[in-house]
Parts: C-alpha cells; sequence; structure tokens
C-alpha cells in the first residue's frame, strides 16, 4: 500500500436513475442505485466490491469512469477531482483507468478480428504509428496467454476464457495505472476462472496495476483481494482488511453473506444466517439502516435513523447502530 496516499479518493458519490414509465399519470420513481458513497484506493491494492444483485456495486464502477455521471460526489484520482473535467481533459485521463466487463462475448465486435479490438484502443488514442501499434498488440498477446497465430481470427472462433483474455488485452494494450474488473470472472468454468485470475494476480505485479474487482463470489474476492467493501442497496456496509472482514465481520449483513459461502467439509459444523425475505425495491428503500428489514439484530432505533460508517478499529469500518456494542 502507497503511504503517500490514495490513488482514487470516492467522497460521497450519488447516481440516481429515474424511471421512464409513468401508469395513469403516476409521478417517475428514483432508484438510488448509489447513494453517499465514499472509500480509498491505494496504488498496488486490489479492493473488492460485494453484494447481491441490485446493490449498485456495477453502477459505482461505471460512475468512477463516468460511463455514468454522478449527481453528486467527488472522484479524485492521483489528486484531480474528474467530475471537474470536461471531456476533452477527461479524454487524457480514460487511457489511464479502463474496465473489464463481464460478457466478453457481447463487449466483442464479431466482425472485428483479435488485431483490430486490440488495436481499437491504441487508434482512439493515436498511439504510436501502425508498426508500432501492431508490435504493442503482439507484446500485450504474450503477456496474456493468448498464442500469436490467434492474431487475425475472431471472437467466435474463441472459448470463453480466450475472450475474456482478449478483453484484458484490450484494456492493458494501453499501460492504465487502474482497472475496474465487472464481474470478469464469472461468466467462466471454475477451472477456466482460477486462470483467469492467476492471469490478473500476475499481471498486477508485472505492470504495476491498481485494481477495483466487483463481484458477487466470495470465494473469488478472498482469493484475490486485498481488502473488500460490502454495498447493500446503493450503500457501503462494511470495509476492512480482507482476513479481519473474512475472520470478524462486524455487520450483520456481511456475516450473513459469509455464512452462505459452501465449505467443502460436509461434517464441519457451520452457523447459516438465513435472511427473512426479499431485498427491498431500491425505488422504495427502507427508511434508517437499509437493511434492518432482513436484519436478525434489528432494533427499532435501526429504522428511525441511517448510521453512519463507523471506524471499528484498524481501518475497520461498518455501518451500524449497534455492531460495535
Amino acid at each position: 500500500m502507497n503511504t503517500d496516499g490514495p490513488l482514487l479518493r470516492v467522497e460521497n458519490i450519488k447516481k440516481y436513475f429515474s424511471s421512464r414509465k409513468q401508469f395513469l399519470g403516476s409521478a417517475p420513481k428514483t432508484v438510488k442505485a448509489v447513494d453517499d458513497v465514499s472509500f480509498e484506493l491505494f496504488r498496488g491494492e486490489t479492493l473488492g466490491v460485494v453484494g447481491e444483485s441490485g446493490c449498485g456495486k456495477s453502477t459505482l464502477g461505471r460512475a468512477i469512469l463516468r460511463l455514468h455521471e454522478p449527481d453528486s460526489g467527488r472522484i479524485v484520482y492521483d489528486g484531480t477531482d474528474l467530475l471537474s473535467l470536461n471531456k476533452s481533459e477527461m479524454r487524457d485521463y480514460r487511457q489511464r483507468m479502463q474496465i473489464i466487463f463481464q460478457d466478453p462475448y457481447a463487449s466483442l465486435n464479431p466482425r472485428m478480428t483479435v488485431k483490430e479490438l486490440i488495436c481499437a484502443s491504441l487508434d482512439v488514442f493515436g498511439i504510436g504509428t501502425k508498426a508500432e501499434r501492431i508490435d504493442m498488440v503482439l507484446d500485450i498477446m504474450e503477456k496474456v496467454g493468448l498464442p500469436l497465430e490467434y492474431l487475425n481470427r475472431y471472437p467466435h472462433e474463441f472459448s470463453g476464457g480466450q475472450r475474456q483474455r482478449i478483453m484484458i488485452a484490450r484494456a492493458l494494450v494501453l499501460n492504465p495505472d487502474f482497472v475496474i474488473g465487472d464481474e470478469p470472472v464469472s461468466a467462466l468454468d471454475v477451472s477456466v476462472r482460477a486462470q483467469v485470475l492467476n492471469l490478473m494476480k500476475d499481471l498486477q505485479q508485472e505492470l504495476s496495476l491498481t485494481y477495483l474487482f466487483i463481484s458477487h463470489d466470495l470465494s473469488v474476492v478472498r482469493y484475490l483481494c486485498d481488502r473488500v467493501m460490502v454495498m447493500y442497496l446503493g450503500k457501503v456496509m462494511e470495509i476492512a482488511a480482507r482476513d479481519e472482514l473474512y475472520s470478524d465481520a462486524k455487520h450483520p449483513y456481511t456475516q450473513a453473506l459469509l455464512s452462505s459461502i459452501p465449505i467443502p467439509d460436509v461434517d464441519a459444523a457451520k452457523r447459516r444466517i438465513r435472511l427473512s425475505g426479499d431485498v427491498p425495491s431500491p425505488f422504495n428503500p427502507p427508511s434508517g439502516c437499509r437493511f434492518h428489514t432482513r436484519c436478525v439484530n434489528a432494533r427499532p432505533e435501526c429504522s428511525q435513523s441511517e448510521p453512519e460508517l463507523k471506524d471499528m478499529g484498524n481501518g475497520h469500518m461498518a455501518a451500524c447502530h449497534f455492531c460495535d456494542h
């Protein structure tokens, strides 16, 4: 971890979406997809973002890159507030900030070859001559484990793992500092998933990368990440170092998530925390703590006031009225 300060500092980011469809003249509804989220990410580390589907983790990743324009807050990247930049100024930072999407097949143009797909980013930013771009493409293909004879093949000719390697190559050919992985291995078989995770680890060391890794798979996050941030209905519930969070989770929601991780020993005793009910509608989130409608420890205060994200010690943050009791 870099002691000179964070590479990325997100401060009170909000991103709301309004429904366009109205029934019988009813007012549009608002989804608070990301609601007042703050965190820091240091150079060379991997921060995992976990939570159930619809918690806002993917929206958060896109908001950081301004693929979704945040409604308010600050995104300070290497000392610069990205939200203060115009489109031209933001373009200079996009080369340093890349994203790997979940579905490689949907993200790759089926009419373009591997060479064209990887080279497209270099073309957009006008990097190098034509010959230099080809050399860059060949170099990054070698780094991600793609044989050079694949250069003129099309996406449909590859397996899911190979397509994801193409996605990684396309993101890294620009030599970024910061990469967001938005569920990059969730569509892959387990054996292939391990290969891609190991590749991401190796590339992080080799290229001095900083990752924001979005996932719903807590086992994958434990393997890859240095710290973990847990989200629920657009809010941060807990942030902690990986080992501390997995051994001593403070928030009831995090405890429930961890209790759901399958263990290979069928005879091992494990206390399961079973959440009652479904995730509330993001159009109408509960008052107070958003988790209180499913929390086994809920008290009247939980529905009346929203808990602050408090430091439990050693940088372990949790948003719960009673987790320190």
